[in-house]
C-alpha cells in the first residue's frame, strides 16, 4: 500500500465521522403527541416538523415536543430560546429542558403551520452554544367541518322516457377540512328521497336516471343528496342539497278527439266562408309537440273546409260552398287530426293521428230569386228600330214557395234609356236606336226580387254586343294638303291617299278609288287605285297657270266592300304652286296664303318695309327719351356730390375759416358773387342782448333774425348755401340771464365767473370749472 492510497483512506474515514448524525429521539409526554426526530449536522440543528392538533382546549399547557442540544449537560448552564411566529403568544419554551408547550387553541383553517426558531445560549457568558436553528410546528387536521353545498338548491331538467342510467346533474359539496390528512374532508353521496325514479354516485355526485317517467304522469321530482365526510363513518358530519327535477316534455301522445261524432247545423243562406262550427281533439303533450293540423277527408271537402286554430287548437269548420236545403239537408264529413311535428323515435307507439265524424245539417232559409246563368251575353245588331229583342233572363226562388219573381234594370240612368225589361218574364228591348260607333258594348246589372219578401233580391249581369251593319261610308283617312308645279309633266304623281272606314269589318276592309264621272272628262288629274286601299294621283296634262286656275277640285269616289256597299264622294283640293317641277311645300303655303288674302308678293313687300319704318322710328323715339333722362340724371348726381359734404369738425366758431376748405363746397358753374362783409358783430350782440328780454313777435327780435340771414347770405364762409340756421331763444325772467357764448368776444377783459357760487348745489361742478378757468389764466 502505497501513500497515496492510505492518505485517501484516511480521508474517507475522517469524511464518514464527520457526516455522520448524532442521533436523539425524544417521547411525548402524552399518547396522542408522536415522536419526533432531531438531528445536528456540523453543529446546526435541522428539525423535522413537529405536530399540534388543533382545536385541542385544556387548562394547562399541552406539551409540543423538546429541543435539546448535544452539549447539553442537564447542569442548568444552557438557556433555550424560542422566537418566530406564535412565540411567546401560542407556543412557549422550558429554558431549562428545551420543551415546546402550546397554550392556546389553534385552527389550521385559519393557519396550517407556524414557523419558529430556537437558540442555545450559555446561561453564564450569554453567548450562543448552537447555532440559532429554524422548525416548523405544524398544525394536525381534525374534523371540525361540516361539508356544504355551495350551489344549491340545483335545478335540473331532463326528457321525459329518457332511458335508465342517463346523466341528469352533479351535485358538489365543499369541506374545509384537510383533503391529505385522514378521512375529515373525503365525502360520500347519498340519496335521501327520489327513489325509486333516481341515483346518485357515491363518489362523484351525478345524478341518473333509474326508470323511465312520463312527463304526463308528473312532470316534477323533488330530490335530496345527502354528502357525508369521513367516507360515512360514525361520527361524519353531513350536509344535504335539494335537487328540483323537470320532465321535459317530447311528442310521445298522438291526439285524440273528444267525441267520435259531432252535430253542427248550417243555413242555406250562409255565405261562403261561415264558420259552421269548431271540433277540437286533445293532446297531452305540450307546446309544439301538442301542434296539430285538421283535415277532411272524401267529397265533402269541395263543399267544406277546416283551419287550425293556433292558439286554442281548435279545428274551424268553414263553408267553402253554398249549401241548399231543397237538395240536400243533411251532410256527413271525416275530419282527421294529425300531430304536425312527429318524433320518430315514438312512430313505434303508433299513429300520431285520429278521425272523427261530423253531421252536418242544413237548415232552410228564405233564399232570394236564382238566376238560370251567374252572366248573360247577348248580341244585337245595331240601328235596329225600338223595341226590338234583346234577349231573356230567367230566375225563380229555390224556395218550396216558388215565389213569382219580378225583373227590373238598375245599372246607370242612361242604360234604362236604352234598354228596358218586362218585370214579369224578364224579356229586355231597346228603347233606343244603337250604334256600335259610339258603343260597342253595353253591360247592365238586371235585379230578380221576391214578390212576396221584396228584401230577397238576387242580381245578374248582362253583356250586350252591338253588332256592326255597314252604315258607315268611307272617307279620307286624313286632310290631304295636295300642290302642283305650274311646270309639271303629265302623268307626274302629285298626291298619295288612303281611306278609312268607322264599320267593322268580317274580313279586312277594301276600299276602290275613282274619279267622279262628272270630272273624268275635262279633268287635268287622273287617279290610279293601287288596290291596297291607297291610291295614287296623277297629272293628266303638262303645265298649271296660276293666273289662269289657281286651285282645282277634284270629287274622288271611294266604295268600300260592305254588304251593303256604301260610296262616299270626297273633294281633294289641289293648289297651283310657282315651281318647276319639285315643290317647296312651305312656298307653296306661302303662296296660297297671299292668294287668299288678295295681295300680290309687291304689296306685302311695301307693307312689310312701312312697318319695319315705323319701328326704327319708334325705338329711336324711346332711345332719345332714355338718354336725356341719364344725362338729367347725372348732372343731379353730380350737383349732389359737389354740394353735399360730410364732415366731423366742430371748429372754432364762425369766425374760423381754417378748419375746413369752403372752396370744396362749392359747384364749378355756379359761382356767388361775393359781397363785401358788413361789420356788424357788435351791432348783432346788441341786438341778441335786447333779444333775451323780448320775446319772438316783436321788432327786435324779427331785426335779430334778419340780419343773421343777410349775414349768412353774404359770408362766403358761411355754411351751404340751402343750410338750414337754427338759433335758440331763451326768453325773458331767468334768473341766471344768458349763457351763450355768443357775446363771450365782445371784450379781452376777463370775466367773473364768481356769482355761479350762489347759484346752488346744481351748479357746483359748473362754478368750479370757471374758478379753475380764472386762476388758470
Amino acid at each position: 500500500m502505497n501513500c497515496s492510497t492510505l492518505l485517501c483512506l484516511m480521508l474517507t474515514v475522517v469524511q464518514l465521522w464527520l457526516c455522520s448524525p448524532t442521533t436523539q429521539k425524544y417521547s411525548a409526554q402524552n399518547t396522542d403527541q408522536s415522536f419526533t426526530t432531531v438531528r445536528r449536522v456540523k453543529r446546526g440543528w435541522i428539525w423535522e416538523p413537529l405536530f399540534v392538533t388543533e382545536e385541542q382546549t385544556s387548562r394547562m399547557p399541552v406539551y409540543v415536543g423538546q429541543l435539546k442540544s448535544d452539549l447539553d449537560k442537564q447542569d442548568g448552564n444552557l438557556q433555550y430560546i424560542l422566537t418566530g411566529e406564535g412565540a411567546g403568544s401560542i407556543f412557549i419554551i422550558d429554558e431549562y429542558n428545551g420543551k415546546i408547550y402550546v397554550i392556546q387553541k389553534v385552527d389550521r383553517e385559519e393557519k396550517p403551520f407556524y414557523i419558529l426558531r430556537a437558540q442555545a445560549l450559555n446561561r453564564n457568558t450569554h453567548l450562543p452554544v448552537e447555532p440559532e436553528s429554524e422548525f416548523i410546528i405544524k398544525v394536525r387536521d381534525i374534523n371540525d367541518h361540516e361539508p356544504q353545498f355551495l350551489d344549491g338548491p340545483y335545478v335540473a331538467t331532463v326528457p321525459e322516457m329518457s332511458p335508465e342510467g342517463t346523466s341528469v346533474a352533479q351535485v358538489t359539496a365543499t369541506d374545509g377540512d384537510d383533503p391529505s390528512y385522514g378521512n375529515s374532508a373525503r365525502l360520500i353521496y347519498s340519496l335521501i328521497q327520489g327513489q325509486p325514479y333516481f341515483s346518485v354516485e357515491p363518489k362523484t355526485g351525478v345524478i341518473r336516471m333509474a326508470s323511465q317517467m312520463d312527463r304526463e304522469t308528473k312532470d316534477q321530482y323533488l330530490v335530496i343528496i345527502q354528502a357525508k365526510d369521513m367516507v360515512g363513518q360514525a361520527g361524519a358530519f353531513s350536509a344535504t342539497a335539494t335537487v328540483t327535477i323537470n320532465l321535459s316534455d317530447m311528442n310521445d301522445n298522438p291526439p285524440k278527439f273528444i267525441e267520435r261524432l259531432y252535430y253542427l247545423n248550417v243555413s242555406e243562406d250562409a255565405p261562403v266562408g261561415t264558420t259552421v262550427g269548431k271540433i277540437m281533439a286533445e293532446d297531452s303533450d305540450i307546446g309544439e309537440n301538442a301542434a296539430m293540423n285538421y283535415f277532411i277527408e272524401g267529397d265533402s271537402s269541395d263543399i267544406f273546409g277546416i283551419i287550425t286554430d293556433n292558439e286554442t287548437q281548435e279545428g274551424i269548420i268553414l263553408l267553402k260552398k253554398r249549401v241548399d236545403y231543397e237538395s240536400k239537408r243533411r251532410h256527413s264529413v271525416s275530419v282527421k287530426v294529425v300531430n304536425r311535428y312527429i318524433d320518430d323515435n315514438f312512430l313505434k307507439e303508433g299513429p300520431f293521428e285520429d278521425t272523427t265524424t261530423v253531421k252536418i245539417s242544413v237548415q232552410d232559409a228564405d233564399e232570394p230569386p236564382v238566376f238560370n246563368l251567374e252572366n248573360y251575353v247577348m248580341e244585337i245588331a245595331e240601328g235596329v228600330a225600338n223595341g226590338s229583342l234583346v234577349g231573356v233572363v230567367s230566375a225563380r226562388d229555390p224556395d218550396n214557395v216558388n215565389s213569382p219573381v219580378r225583373y227590373s234594370i238598375v245599372q246607370g240612368i242612361h242604360l234604362k234609356r236604352l234598354f228596358s225589361i218586362n218585370e214579369h218574364n224578364g224579356t229586355i228591348i231597346t228603347t233606343e236606336p244603337l250604334d256600335r260607333e259610339i258603343a260597342s258594348w253595353h253591360n247592365i246589372t238586371v235585379t230578380a226580387t221576391e214578390t212576396r219578401n221584396p228584401e230577397k233580391i238576387s242580381e245578374a249581369y248582362v253583356y250586350i254586343q252591338v253588332l256592326d251593319v255597314n252604315d258607315h261610308a268611307p272617307e279620307f283617312a286624313k286632310f290631304y294638303e295636295t300642290f302642283v308645279c305650274e311646270n309639271a309633266v303629265s302623268n307626274q304623281l302629285i298626291q298619295s291617299i288612303s281611306a278609312v272606314d268607322k264599320d267593322d269589318s268580317e274580313e279586312s276592309h277594301h276600299f276602290y278609288f275613282s274619279l267622279a264621272q262628272e270630272s273624268t272628262n275635262n279633268s287635268r288629274f287622273t287617279v290610279k287605285d293601287n288596290q291596297d286601299n291607297t291610291a295614287g294621283i296623277f297629272t293628266a296634262k303638262s303645265g298649271f297657270s296660276r293666273q289662269e286656275q289657281f286651285y282645282f277640285y277634284l270629287p274622288i269616289l271611294i266604295l268600300d266592300n260592305g254588304s251593303p256597299p256604301l260610296t262616299s264622294t270626297n273633294t281633294l283640293t289641289v293648289t297651283v304652286c310657282d315651281c318647276d317641277t319639285k315643290v317647296n311645300t312651305f312656298y307653296c303655303r306661302y303662296g296660297a296664303f297671299m292668294y287668299s288674302m288678295g295681295l300680290s308678293t309687291e304689296a306685302l313687300v311695301a307693307v312689310l318695309a312701312c312697318i319695319l319704318i315705323f319701328l326704327v322710328f319708334f325705338l329711336a323715339i324711346v332711345a332719345i327719351r332714355q338718354q336725356r333722362k341719364k344725362s338729367l340724371f347725372s348732372e343731379k348726381v353730380e350737383e349732389f356730390r359737389e354740394n353735399i359734404v360730410r364732415y366731423d369738425d366742430e371748429g372754432g366758431g364762425e369766425e374760423d375759416t381754417e378748419a375746413f376748405d369752403i372752396s370744396a363746397l362749392r359747384t364749378r358753374t355756379v359761382m356767388r358773387t361775393c359781397k363785401p362783409r358788413k361789420n356788424i358783430t357788435t351791432e348783432i350782440h346788441s341786438l341778441y342782448r335786447q333779444s333775451l328780454q323780448v320775446g319772438p313777435d316783436s321788432a327786435i327780435f324779427r331785426q335779430f333774425i334778419s340780419e343773421k340771414l343777410e349775414e349768412a347770405n353774404t359770408d362766403p364762409s358761411a355754411p351751404p348755401y340751402d343750410s338750414l340756421q337754427r338759433y335758440a331763444f331763451e326768453g325773458t325772467g331767468s334768473l341766471a340771464g344768458s349763457l351763450s357764448s355768443l357775446g363771450s368776444d365782445m371784450s379781452d377783459v376777463d370775466q367773473n365767473y364768481d356769482y355761479l357760487s350762489d347759484w346752488g348745489p346744481h351748479f357746483k361742478q359748473l362754478a368750479g370749472m370757471y374758478a379753475s378757468h380764472m386762476s388758470v389764466r
